[in-house]
């Protein structure tokens, strides 16, 4: 008998623990889905006040978002930086503050803002879709805004004018700033002067008269020759090949020593420092003054800018 209780007792007590660790079991699972409860109900919260501080701020446009910045390990801007139309803007005075801009100044008249760092100088017209820094030409087809009478910018080439690298975290979806290892190249340092003599040369003869984005599709021409191996692999080879026969009508009537127009450099300069409609254009022609129908019989069809229909 003593033998049976002793082993009923055994049994009370293996069945006494199942019971505890099943206990324990779901004390745990409660407590953990408890904690991420709260944690949802944080980020959720922390997202509110961000929101709130991003609204209140700034009458950013339907469809805005918010985005954090950071740099040098802290956020910066907070609900003063935002995502519209899929490009990250910046304030442009309290971003340059932050980035160790010596000088931020408007003129009213112009309507010019200029920032000075290092040695480098940015000029930014209101409404414009550039940068000027020290003779570069920073493009960017989404322009500035006018918020609040403040001056937006997207975030990547006032960074890069003001030696500071960007890099999107998708994770978090955050911009990480940090400083630049390359100081920022002055427009004398960093373009080819050739490339941009002759460049801007033929964007002003073959397209004198149309919209900024088609000088920049016509020297995206040139260039996309240059890279193919069809080609000459220099600008000035490329405008004077005569491989199979002229190429550019300006060079056979002389108005490729133009001198050429102000949006033609400026032009030039964006097509430069990489920006390209498309990278597979090779051919363009107005079909007004085309003698020849071979272009259009014989290459894809890609867009039209103005009056003239470009080709891959």
């Amino acid at each position: 008998m003593l033998k049976k209780k002793k082993a009923l007792s055994f049994a009370q007590e293996e069945q006494k623990m199942r019971y505890l660790k099943r206990f324990l079991g779901c004390v745990t699972v409660c407590f953990c889905v408890l904690i991420c409860a709260l944690l949802i109900v944080v980020a959720e919260a922390e997202t509110v006040t961000q929101n709130e501080r991003f609204s209140e701020k700034y009458d950013f446009p339907d469809g805005a978002a918010p985005v954090s910045v950071r740099y040098g390990g802290r956020s910066i801007l907070e609900g003063e930086s935002a995502i519209i139309d899929s490009v990250t803007y910046v304030p442009l005075r309290a971003f340059s503050e932050e980035m160790g801009a010596e000088s931020v100044t408007w003129n009213a008249k112009s309507r010019v803002a200029t920032v000075k760092k290092g040695g480098i100088t940015i000029n930014i017209e209101n409404g414009a879709s550039y940068i000027e820094a020290s003779g570069r030409i920073l493009y960017f087809p989404t322009g500035t805004k006018n918020i609040n009478d403040r001056l937006f910018l997207p975030i990547r080439p006032l960074a890069a004018a003001l030696s500071v690298d960007v890099e999107w975290d998708g994770k978090t979806r955050s911009v990480l700033l940090s400083r630049s290892a390359k100081p920022f190249a002055t427009g004398a340092n960093f373009y080819n002067s050739d490339d941009l003599y002759w460049l801007s040369r033929i964007i002003s003869a073959e397209a004198r008269g149309e919209p900024l984005l088609g000088k920049i599709a016509v020297g995206n021409v040139v260039l996309n020759r240059k890279a193919h191996s069809s080609y000459p692999n220099t600008v000035y080879g490329v405008i004077f090949d005569r491989k199979h026969g002229t190429q550019f009508s300006p060079v056979s009537y002389g108005t490729i020593y133009n001198p050429p127009t102000a949006e033609s450099i400026l032009a030039a300069k964006i097509c430069l420092e990489g920006y390209s409609i498309s990278d597979e254009i090779l051919f363009f022609v107005n079909p007004k003054y085309a003698t020849s129908s071979w272009i259009s019989n014989n290459r894809p069809f890609a867009f039209r800018i103005g009056n003239h229909y470009f080709f891959n």
